[in-house]
Formats: structure tokens, C-alpha cells, sequence
């Protein structure tokens, strides 16, 4: 979660939760969605900071049904919720992976049933990636608090069958979401803590080694990373909210080095699929006191726009706050979830490959992470 939005949230009121919900049909007569290879897909709704409401859903692709805050029936005897901030999500090796940011953990599930398998403490963690037995997670390092002072912030490396750190490697401050590339890891730095003196680098790092090797200027304040199959890495500039516009740079994996700034393009998060680079922006601007959201799917192939009209047929003006993005890589079918006002249960929308709206559904507070499975899951 951005940290001002986050300290926000912090005084905000708390909303009840419910364990099912039933999906509201919109276009199709019927809640049940083509699949293509996965059987379905886990959603980490992150929560308000502070009120220990991360909360994990699954919909399930064969019967439609879409329940809600799923950790607590599965793990009964647990005397805990899932946590304070659920900043990402991923399956790896049939292991569900929850970073829960304020918590300082990650919260390790098998991924049949989400049933708890272990937590790995790390301090602030943010994002998490995966190569070969190794799972990687980057750190604040040091407290939740904006600090101009704070330390720089580290990678933890994970040995993902027994579940414990085995090394970690310094980088920029307040290091985000991570890309692999061949053996090396990119680390975008954010600053986030210490503006307006934000961070601007990319920390790459080799994986046999677990070094640093190079540090990539890029923009300020970075935050997400997606990979294209050219050998490059997208990755966001949130900007500073009011001069300094969000916008993207790609970087070549074979220099390491920026090759393009998308001026044209702000962004929040991204997902790729195939040759299309999926992005939405839901940008603050401090002069209007809102939000400027916008849409467009770069084709990684050609390096033009194709299109800034993904939703087609009216509904996006329905979404007030987009807050992630997914898509189904065998329907392509995508999915936008809005987070709203950051303290009542958000939104779900699937829309068609065409942009057309096939079904919504109320979730947790604040959606965000989507994890598609190819595994049969059986919920309690």
C-alpha cells in the first residue's frame, strides 16, 4: 500500500467482514467463467494499516462460487487473523505465499486449501519473487514510519523447502516489487520514507553470488516491475504527486540500462500477457485532490499503445479507485479490482478480452493481489 494513503487509513472506521459472497451478474446469466488451464484464483485484499484486515478470497472456475476471507475457516486453531497488510501474493511449488507488509512476516499456506504451513519473519517485507528453489522478498528493513533517516532496505533469500533465510543482500531504500532476469534479480528502490528525496534506482543483483553488481539510475520513487519475453523490464515511477508525473521506463536486461521512458504512460500496476502489457494508473494529484485514473495496453512487441479503451463498454467509470490487475493468460479474460475509499469492502470486476463486463463481486477491503492456480483447491 502507498504510505500516505496507508497512514490515512490508519483512523479510518472498521467494517464488518463476511465469509461467502455470492457474484453479481452483469452481462452472462451465470456467475461460472471460462478457465482455461487454472481451476481458479486466490485474491489478497491488503486492508486498512493498522486493523489487522488482510484477508484472503478464492473463486473457484468450475462452480462460480466466489468465497470470502477464507484463512480464518481454514486454519481454525489458529489464534490469529491472516494479518496486518497483505502486500502480495504468489503460488510457487504449491505453496501459497502472503506478504503481510506490517505484520513483518509471510505467511506460507499450501495452496489445496490454504491451510498454514509456517510464517518467515521478515521486518516490513514487501514483494515477493521466485528462482529456482530460492524465493526472494524485499524489505523496508527498518520500522512503518515515513523517516527522511530510515536505513537502506534489503532482499531476503528463502530456501524454499525449508522455509528459512538463508542470506540477504543490502540495496536502495525502501525496495518494491522485483524482477528475474536469466540470474539476476532487478530491485526497484522507492524512497517512499524520505520524500521528497525519493529514491530513483534499480539495484540489479546476481543470483550466484547474491551482489549487487550494478545500480541502474532510472525516476523517482519506483514501485512495480513486469517482464516481456524481449529481455526487458517495465517499471513504474509513481512520481512526487504533484510536479513530477508517474511514468514508465523499460529497461534491457542484456545492458542494464534505461532504454525508453513512457512518458505517455503513468502507472500503478501492471500484468503481462503474451506480447500485451496490461496498465492502469490511478495517479493522486495533489492539485485536483483526487485520483486521475486511466487504462491503455502497451504492445511490448511493437512498443506502441494499442489501446487506452480496455473497458469498452461503459463500466469503468463505475470503478472509482483501480487498485490491481490480472489476466487470465489461457482467456484473457482480465480483472480490475477496485479498492474505493480504502475502508470498506471493494470490488472485483472480470471484463471479457474484448472489455466487456462479465461479472463483479463485493470483497475484502482493499483488493489487490490476484494468484491463479492450476491446482484442484478444496476449501473447508
Amino acid at each position: 500500500m502507498n504510505i500516505v494513503i496507508a497512514m490515512m487509513a490508519i483512523t479510518s472506521l472498521v467494517s464488518c467482514r463476511k465469509e461467502y459472497s455470492t457474484i453479481e451478474p452483469t452481462v452472462t446469466p451465470t456467475p461460472i467463467s471460462e478457465s482455461g488451464d487454472y481451476t481458479g484464483f486466490y485474491l489478497l485484499c491488503e486492508g486498512n494499516m493498522g486493523s489487522n484486515k488482510a484477508t484472503l478470497d478464492y473463486y473457484d472456475y468450475k462452480t462460480g462460487i466466489y468465497s470470502k476471507n477464507i484463512f480464518p475457516k481454514a486454519n481454525p486453531g489458529l489464534a490469529r487473523e491472516l494479518g496486518d497488510v497483505g502486500n502480495d501474493l504468489k503460488i510457487y511449488g504449491g505453496k501459497l505465499y502472503a506478504v503481510i507488509n506490517c505484520s513483518h512476516f509471510v505467511e506460507v499456506m499450501d495452496v489445496r486449501n490454504a491451510k498454514h504451513i509456517t510464517q518467515i519473519s521478515i521486518p516490513n517485507c514487501r514483494y515477493i519473487t521466485f528462482s529456482g528453489k530460492y524465493a526472494y522478498v524485499s524489505s523496508y528493513a527498518g520500522p512503518v514510519e515515513i523517516d527522511p533517516n530510515a536505513r537502506k532496505g534489503y532482499v531476503a533469500k528463502i530456501d524454499t523447502t525449508t522455509l528459512e533465510v538463508v542470506a540477504e543482500c543490502i540495496v536502495g531504500y525502501q525496495p518494491e516489487e522485483m524482477a528475474v532476469a536469466g540470474n539476476k534479480l532487478y530491485v526497484a528502490n522507492s524512497g517512499g520514507y524520505m520524500a521528497p528525496n525519493y529514491d530513483r534506482t534499480v539495484s540489479v543483483i546476481d543470483l550466484s553470488t547474491f551482489q549487487v553488481i550494478k545500480t541502474i539510475d532510472a525516476g523517482i520513487n519506483l514501485h512495480r516491475m513486469a517482464k516481456d519475453r524481449f529481455g526487458n523490464i517495465y517499471v513504474s515511477s509513481r512520481g512526487d504527486y504533484s510536479s513530477i508525473p508517474s511514468k514508465t521506463f523499460v529497461i534491457s536486461t542484456v545492458t542494464d540500462e534505461v532504454v525508453e521512458t513512457l512518458e505517455l504512460l503513468p502507472n500503478s500496476g501492471m500484468a503481462v500477457c503474451g506480447d500485451s502489457l496490461y496498465v492502469y494508473s490511478a495517479e493522486w494529484s495533489n492539485a485536483l485532490s483526487k485520483n486521475i485514473v486511466s487504462y491503455a495496453i502497451y504492445n511490448t512487441k511493437t512498443r506502441n499503445i494499442d489501446s487506452r479503451n480496455i473497458i469498452t463498454d461503459g463500466t469503468g467509470q463505475t470503478i472509482s479507485t483501480p487498485y490491481g490487475i490480472a489476466v487470465n493468460p489461457g482467456t484473457r479474460d482480465f480483472f480490475i479490482a477496485d479498492a474505493k475509499d480504502y475502508v470498506t469492502p471493494g470490488t472485483l470486476f472480470c471484463f471479457s478480452k474484448d472489455g466487456q463486463l462479465k461479472w463483479k463481486v463485493t470483497t475484502g477491503d482493499i483488493p489487490a493481489h490476484v494468484a491463479f492456480t492450476t491446482q484442484h483447491v478444496q476449501l473447508p
